[in-house]
Order: structure tokens, then C-alpha cells, then sequence
């Protein structure tokens, strides 16, 4: 599924009982609201809902119960396998994965069952004193701690990785966090569990460092993938995160700028791969009606006015953008590299050099032609 806008949550997922355990758990890592807790904007909740959308047919095995004729469900639960988030920079996809993060590590991200009346999650039975519960409506999803979590950061650079570790860092030391996750030197403990060195842990891969690939991961939260090439073998990478997400009856979750196609990255393979159980969340100015031009085609970027309009569009919902800001960035990157400007701001696929795509091309994958 591909989505270019915020939608109704009309569906079953634990996005709610998520969103609403990050509010609890995880706290603002930085600004002028540093410490407050970290509140999704509505596009993030609607990214947060569907990569947690649940099967309405997903049955329960308990663990009790999980053996080699019943195992455990997993990421069958779920109907998506993959999620993508393309958006432009600083419109908060780093804290967004980091949130996420948390959750996937300490919270009940795990399907646990339909809801009866009365029934309620309650952090003092998982391994968190802050006092929080959940009730659920009768129906709804619950969710269960995952048993063994091992999870990955990926990027194609130690800097870049701390788009979503330093965020996390922030939350896991200004709040409730830190009575389940402890920040260790290269990465990020979960503490109550078994405590062994290889599992229950949060670590961070990139191109130079490899050693953990191939362990079958619960998550991975792979940033910046219109930057994973052949070339620099993070296709390779993505590619075998997932393999071993699958094996784990894990998932991997995906965020990035606006990509270059002609750079044939892992971003593109992803997006056009037109799979039913891949969700991409999307804001393609270039799709959207109002920002063409009396002569149909899409708005010149190279025009102030233009790059305003474009702006509204993309970065919408992220209140703490100042987009005389990011218009004073995208000007001076102008003067240099046009073709980054557009794709890093105004969220647009565009090719070095500033060349558009074929008309339509782009319209035609939207609608899985």
C-alpha cells in the first residue's frame, strides 16, 4: 500500500495501545521541549498505526502453547511486513524510528489476542514501575512484550545512525525508559530479560561494520535507504536484515529522503516493488494536484513562491518546522545542487542534475501500473 496522505484508522492495530505507550514511556530528546513527553504528529500516528495494523483473521497462540506444531504468530499478525516513510529532512523520521525503537524493544508491540471486557495492559507486570496501563476495547489488538528482542539500527555511517540512536539515547535518559533499556558503550541493553550478551539488545550496523548481520533479528530500523546502493553493499544488507526479520518472525522498517533514480537504490526497489504487505507513507508534491501548474505539469522549484507551496505540503503536520528555515537551506543549496535541494526539501524524485522523471511515470507506480 502506498499513502500519500493521513487516512482514518478504521482498522485493527496496535498503534493506538502504541502511540499511547510512547506518549508514557518516551520523552522529547532535545529543544526547547526537551524532556516533555514525545507526542506523535497525526502523519507519524498514521505511519504508526498501519505498521501495526493487525489481520483481522490473526489467532493467538500463547506461549504456553507455542510448539512445533503451533508456533507462535509474530509478524503473521500483522499485515504488513515492510513499512517506508520517504519524507524531507528535519521533518522528524529519526525520533519517529527512535519512538518506534522503544517500543519494539520494551513495549507490547507483540499481538497478545482480541480484547475482552475489562481487559488492560499494565506496565507493573512488565517490568516498568511508572504506574501506566491501557484498557482496551472489547476487540481491539492487545499487545505482549516481545520475549527476546534484538534489534538493528542500520545507516550507511556511524553519523548517520545517530539520526535515530542519539534521539533514543535522549528518551531512554529523561523518563521511565530507563527501567527497561540501558545505554551501553556502541549500544542499548534490554534489561530484565535473560541478560545474555547476544540477545535482548539494541545494536547499531553499517557498512563498515557488518559482524551482527545474518542474526535472525526481531527489528530493524534501516535509515537514509535511497543512500543503499550495490556499490556500497547496503542493498546486500537491507536484504539480509530482512532474511533474518523472517526467520526471527521479525519485520524491518524503513525511512528516507526522496531518492535519486537514477541511483537504483534499495528506497526505489522498495517502492516499486508494488507488494500487498509493504506499506510506503509518501507526500509526492508531484502527484498532488494543487501544486501544478495551468500547463499541468509540476511547479518549478527554482520559484520562491513555488518552493513555499511545496513546502506546506510535505512538511505538514511537523509543527516544529520553520519553514522560513528550511527555505533559507533550500535556497543556498540551490545555488550548488539543485537536484539535492529538491529531493532533501521538497521531497520530490529528481535526478543529479535537476533532469524530472517521464510524466506520469511516477502517477502510473502510485496506482500499481
Amino acid at each position: 500500500m502506498i499513502s500519500g496522505a493521513v487516512g482514518v484508522v478504521d482498522f485493527p492495530t496496535l498503534g493506538h495501545l502504541g502511540d499511547e505507550w510512547i506518549t508514557q514511556h518516551c520523552r522529547v530528546p532535545d529543544g526547547f521541549t526537551r524532556g516533555k513527553p514525545f507526542q506523535k504528529a497525526d502523519w507519524q500516528f498514521w505511519c504508526t498505526a498501519n505498521r501495526y495494523r493487525v489481520r483481522e483473521d490473526a489467532v493467538f497462540v500463547p506461549p504456553e502453547d507455542v510448539g512445533p506444531d503451533s508456533p507462535p504468530v509474530l509478524n503473521q499478525a500483522f499485515v504488513y511486513r515492510q513499512t517506508m516513510i520517504v519524507g524531507p529532512q528535519k521533518t522528524g523520521k529519526g525520533p519517529n524510528s527512535a519512538s518506534d525503537t522503544a517500543y519494539e524493544a520494551a513495549g507490547p508491540s507483540v499481538f497478545a489476542g482480541w480484547a475482552k471486557k475489562n481487559d488492560v495492559y499494565d506496565c507493573a507486570l512488565n517490568g516498568c514501575d511508572c504506574g501506566w496501563y491501557f484498557e482496551y476495547e472489547p476487540g481491539e489488538p492487545m499487545g505482549m512484550r516481545h520475549p527476546s528482542p534484538l534489534i538493528q539500527l542500520t545507516a550507511t555511517s556511524e553519523d548517520q545512525v545517530d539520526n535515530i540512536y542519539r534521539p533514543l539515547r535522549g528518551m531512554i535518559s529523561l523518563g521511565p525508559l530507563k527501567n527497561m533499556l540501558a545505554v551501553r558503550e556502541g549500544f542499548i541493553r534490554v534489561l530484565g530479560l535473560s541478560g545474555l550478551d547476544d540477545l535482548d539488545r539494541i545494536d547499531r550496523v553499517t557498512s563498515q561494520a557488518r559482524s551482527k548481520l545474518g542474526n535472525p533479528i526481531s527489528d530493524a530500523e534501516q535509515d537514509e535507504v535511497g543512500l543503499y546502493t550495490k556499490s556500497n553493499g547496503l542493498i546486500e544488507v537491507a536484504e539480509t536484515q530482512r532474511r533474518g526479520a523472517a526467520g526471527m518472525g521479525g519485520r524491518t522498517h524503513a525511512t528516507t529522503n526522496a531518492w535519486d533514480p537514477t541511483a537504483d537504490s534499495y528506497a526505489q526497489h522498495v517502492y516499486e516493488s508494488g507488494s500487498d504487505d509493504i506499506f510506503v507513507f509518501y507526500r509526492n508534491p508531484d502527484l498532488e494536484p494543487t501544486l501544478r501548474g495551468p500547463d499541468g505539469r509540476p511547479l518549478s522549484f527554482s520559484i520562491k513562491a513555488n518552493r513555499r507551496r511545496i513546502f506546506e505540503f510535505v512538511y505538514e503536520g511537523s509543527w516544529w518546522v520553520n519553514l522560513d528555515s528550511i527555505e533559507a537551506e533550500a535556497a543556498e543549496l540551490m545555488k550548488k545542487d539543485p537536484a539535492q535541494a529538491e529531493r532533501f526539501f521538497g521531497n520530490r524524485l529528481v535526478q543529479g542534475g535537476g533532469a524530472w522523471l517521464p510524466e506520469g511515470l511516477w502517477a502510473a507506480a502510485y496506482a500499481g501500473k
